[in-house]
């Protein structure tokens, strides 16, 4: 099982959050949020505070926006270049990342936050002239996504009943009010592939902002081991935490903006000890339908311009 953080696009925090629950091993290539911490309970200064739900209007709003989030997923027609730093404790990177219709191409411009040495970008640029002289390279890569991203789906149509979602009261953003909701695992859930099952032993809050009814922020901790493939596919354990970030970055266009991912686990018989920070910022358009050799030739354009940029970049 494995997942290429990075490299996932990041049109629905549900997707980037299931993926990585559930398939946990990272990589660097290509890649939801960045909101404060609750103001307070109740709406925005100045506004109507929004209904209190019951639970099952909580459940019902849930598979709603879940459901809107699928659908954004789905939809290709705005692909943006993004700025993707990830820190782990060993070290710092800094990667431009533009979507194309042919996966998403990433370009390394910083090492723990200072510009690439000159072996650095001679690998670099060796890495991205071997992607441009072998399509089958980037296509072996976009295939990886695109089975990466059908087996997320599969965790996020879950979702709904996999927990059980209460109302928690209503936190302020700078985007406006959003309703938070408490979740707990459903005794009564019973997961129908792999998946799923990572689902299981994990509570937290799920904030849904109120009038555009999408995902802005999910908070989750793993309240107790569990195994999957009947403990002989590996283990997931207990104090596992996930934060993930979702903000509208205009125009109702929503991307991830944070990530924070704290797990230990075993895959067989290796052990993985998660521990890794991402922020995801300076989201542009660029133009629908652009090719990997196009978003190559634009971001190799891009670093040439903007010599020494890199170290100031925080």
């Amino acid at each position: 099982m494995r997942i290429e953080i990075e490299k996932y696009r990041t049109r629905n925090v549900a997707l980037l959050t299931l993926t990585a629950m559930v398939l946990l091993a990272l990589s660097a290539n290509s890649a939801h949020f960045l909101f404060a911490q609750p103001a307070g309970e109740g709406a925005a200064s100045g506004s109507q505070t929004p209904p209190q739900l019951s639970n099952d209007e909580a459940q019902a709003m849930v598979k709603r926006v879940l459901q809107m989030e699928l659908n954004s997923a789905e939809d290709t027609s705005h692909p943006m270049q993004y700025r993707l730093r990830k820190m782990s404790p060993r070290v710092a990177t800094t990667k431009m990342i533009v979507e194309t219709k042919d996966g998403d191409v990433a370009h390394l411009v910083a090492i723990n936050d200072g510009p690439l040495s000159a072996q650095d970008h001679q690998n670099e640029d060796a890495r991205l002239q071997g992607l441009l002289n072998d399509p089958s390279l980037q296509r072996h890569r976009q295939e990886r996504e695109q089975s990466d991203s059908q087996r997320a789906r599969k965790i996020i149509r879950a979702l709904p009943d996999a927990f059980l979602y209460t109302y928690g009261g209503v936190v302020d953003t700078p985007q406006g009010p959003s309703y938070r909701l408490n979740f707990q695992p459903n005794p009564n859930f019973d997961p129908q592939n792999l998946e799923a099952q990572m689902l299981k032993g994990m509570a937290g809050e799920l904030w849904i902002d109120v009038a555009q009814q999408r995902v802005t922020r999910l908070q989750c901790k793993r309240i107790k081991d569990v195994d999957y493939g009947f403990g002989i596919l590996g283990k997931l354990d207990q104090g596992g935490t996930l934060l993930l970030e979702q903000a509208d970055i205009g125009n109702h266009q929503w991307r991830t903006t944070k990530m924070v991912l704290v797990m230990d686990a075993r895959f067989l018989i290796k052990t993985v000890k998660l521990d890794t920070t991402l922020d995801l910022s300076q989201y542009t358009p660029v133009a629908a339908g652009m090719s990997y050799r196009q978003a190559i030739q634009m971001l190799q354009a891009q670093a040439k311009s903007t010599p020494g940029t890199q170290a100031s970049v925080k």
